[in-house]
């Protein structure tokens, strides 16, 4: 008698295949979480054209990798063991409750942000648990929002069970090697394969160009801060915003007396018919140059080059011919530090602005205030399109078109990569130049140097001929310094050229320096910074203080500028009722440097203080409490409160708007 049949059972896989599988059904699944935010959301986001609907497909997709790839990390790792237990029922039960365990929490938390975003205009980040710990009405508010929400909940559930279900029938087949040492062998290369594969995923690359991304880097993919909201997924958000400390400031003054002593709010005068200053009209063609220590110029340090012989020889011959800052100062440390001092007016002190979800707030930076102006705006830099986070903050600061090495080389070639971070300074200024010359004008455009940057190499053919010099950096400032002559000499036959304002300013400190008076915190915060205008129309010198965040409205005040903006720097040429004062932060605590003195700063009391002519800071003041010196404790408190009041807020525009 013929036994009646068995009911087929759910397709076997290899363990490789059915861990694939299970990946790609999360992607589905964020793929519709992000959807019904679009849905929740779509009043304040606004509305999607089918022609940027891929790039923010792609973008999803960067984001939802790395997503799924912290959420499920040790269920990868668990899954891919060589060893044969792992195929024993009892362990593929514990994969399954961490697989679903871990999947549901990061699926509630995404729907959730749906809600959240809602209310607050923002995703949800790890700054909000400190919020919630400590507000009493933390679960009334939930309970209501439960109830208000009561699809999503629904929608959760079911996407959560659709899920457990999918899952349980990808089944995977025992392995047919026999030997357990073959087992280990063979399959302990695909657990490494998949250890860096996921590592690539999470950082958003494998180049070592390549920072780990992080929130402002969903701008990369829509030019609009509110449609960047639907690239981010959570628990992205959450995960890569740990780190971050809650932003705590002392409140030092009340509302209207700290509006009296500093504020960031820009209201300019109109500029008299007579005014020399007065160059509206002009490009703006700023170059952030890696590295460029005030050291490196023998103009700005004759004590240094008795032979007057630096390695700067042509910014030092633009100082002498153009308007020279002797005494400019970086706001941060690193280059992501410097794009939002320089095009915003924004600084960072302990923790880089563009890592906090701040932000991704609204922002009227120095493009996005030209464009308004009739400017095509634009950002220049030599490394892969994504690198450093630079395309992402150009994007929020309202850069129009970004050109990378991938543009370059579509134009020009593959053969002028440096083998280590992008195209080298000389072909890629020439690119740039003829860039420039095909675009209308008034244009603003900002390009961020490479060359002078570790490994500190430079091309073959300029190993012999420039400087060695007395640190490793020298040749490399050599090299672009030469570049950025070529530039020049290339784009004074251009019709723009004498219509243009070029600014040149470092981004930070080399880390290579010699002189002891470098070698302080004043010292090591001490940068070129200079304007020149190729028809005369800017020249001078000047010793006062200045910082990155002052170019901002220092442009703005010479092209006559006149709506109100919002900004943390000043006017150098115009707001003299403003003290010139450069603030930076020292590990934990502040640095402000004024035309007279350097105090140190903890954020409650005033650590040490120095006289600007103290170069080595040897003899501290601090305990004269001079009226100087009580004036910039003053002046920098205000600075702070302001700074981090707007910061917490994600507040940059000027009052009222």
């Amino acid at each position: 008698m013929n036994s009646a049949p068995s009911k087929p059972s759910a397709p076997r896989h290899c363990i490789v295949w059915a861990l694939v599988v299970r990946l790609l059904l999360l992607y589905g699944a964020w793929f519709l979480c992000r959807a019904v935010f679009y849905w929740q959301n779509r009043a304040e986001i606004g509305p999607l054209t089918w022609g940027e609907v891929p790039e923010l497909l792609y973008g999803g997709w960067v984001f939802d990798t790395a997503s799924i790839l912290y959420v499920n990390a040790l269920f990868i790792v668990l899954s891919l063991l060589p060893f044969r237990f792992r195929e024993r029922p009892g362990y593929r039960k514990m994969l399954f409750g961490l697989y679903m365990t871990t999947n549901a929490a990061a699926l509630v938390v995404d729907l959730a942000d749906g809600v959240y975003f809602h209310y607050a205009k923002k995703r949800f980040t790890a700054d909000e648990f400190s919020y919630l710990e400590h507000n009493d009405n933390t679960l009334s508010v939930l309970g209501e929002a439960f109830v208000e929400n009561l699809w999503i909940v629904l929608f959760a559930a079911a996407l959560i069970g659709a899920l457990g279900w999918a899952y349980r029938k990808t089944r995977f087949a025992p392995s047919r090697i026999r030997s357990d040492r073959n087992y280990f062998l063979v399959h302990l290369p695909v657990l490494v394969l998949a250890v860096v594969l996921a590592l690539g995923g999470i950082r958003g690359g494998f180049s070592r160009q390549t920072r780990p991304i992080t929130l402002s880097n969903a701008t990369l993919y829509t030019s609009s801060n509110l449609k960047a909201n639907l690239i981010l997924s959570n628990p992205f958000c959450v995960l890569r915003t740990l780190g971050n400390k809650k932003i705590v400031y002392t409140e030092y003054f009340e509302p209207g007396e700290l509006e009296a002593i500093y504020s960031p709010n820009h209201y300019p005068r109109p500029a008299s018919g007579a005014d020399s200053l007065a160059l509206g009209g002009r490009n703006v063609v700023i170059f952030i140059l890696e590295s460029f220590s005030s050291e490196h110029s023998a103009l700005l340090n004759p004590d240094l080059y008795p032979d007057g012989r630096g390695f700067t020889p042509f910014l030092d011959s633009l100082m002498r011919e153009g308007y020279c800052f002797e005494n400019a100062f970086s706001n941060g440390r690193k280059s992501i530090d410097a794009l939002p001092s320089i095009l915003s007016s924004i600084p960072s002190y302990r923790t880089p602005f563009v890592l906090m979800p701040q932000a991704l707030s609204k922002m009227e930076s120095l493009p996005y205030l030209l464009a308004g102006e009739g400017y095509r705006t634009m950002f220049f830099n030599g490394s892969s399109r994504g690198s450093m986070g630079f395309g992402a903050y150009a994007s929020l600061a309202g850069v129009q078109d970004y050109y990378s090495r991938e543009d370059y080389e579509k134009r020009c070639g593959t053969g002028d990569f440096d083998g280590y971070w992008g195209i080298w300074d000389e072909p890629f200024l020439q690119y740039m130049s003829g860039v420039l010359s095909e675009t209308p004008q008034p244009f603003f455009a900002s390009v961020f140097t490479l060359t002078s940057h570790h490994p500190f190499v430079v091309p073959d053919r300029y190993a012999d001929i420039l400087p060695e010099g007395r640190t490793k950096v020298h040749r490399g400032v050599a090299y672009t310094d030469l570049a950025l002559r070529r530039f020049m000499e290339t784009s004074s036959r251009e019709a723009w050229f004498r219509n243009t304002i070029f600014v040149f300013v470092a981004d930070h400190v080399s880390s290579e320096t010699f002189a002891p008076k470098t070698l302080t915190p004043t010292g090591n915060s001490h940068i070129v910074c200079l304007l020149y205008t190729p028809d005369g129309a800017l020249r001078g010198r000047s010793a006062e203080t200045l910082q990155q965040i002052d170019l901002m409205p220092t442009l703005l005040g010479l092209l006559g500028y006149g709506k109100p903006y919002f900004a943390f720097g000043r006017d150098v040429f115009r707001e003299t009722d403003a003290p010139a004062m450069a603030v930076n932060a020292m590990n934990e605590n502040y640095q402000a440097i004024t035309d007279s003195l350097v105090l140190f700063f903890d954020g409650e009391r005033t650590l040490s203080a120095f006289l600007r002519s103290d170069t080595l800071q040897q003899h501290d003041v601090s305990g004269l409490r001079t009226p100087q010196l009580e004036a910039a404790e003053r002046q920098l408190k205000a600075r702070l409160q302001q700074y981090y009041r707007h910061v917490s807020k994600g507040d940059y525009l000027v009052d009222g708007q």
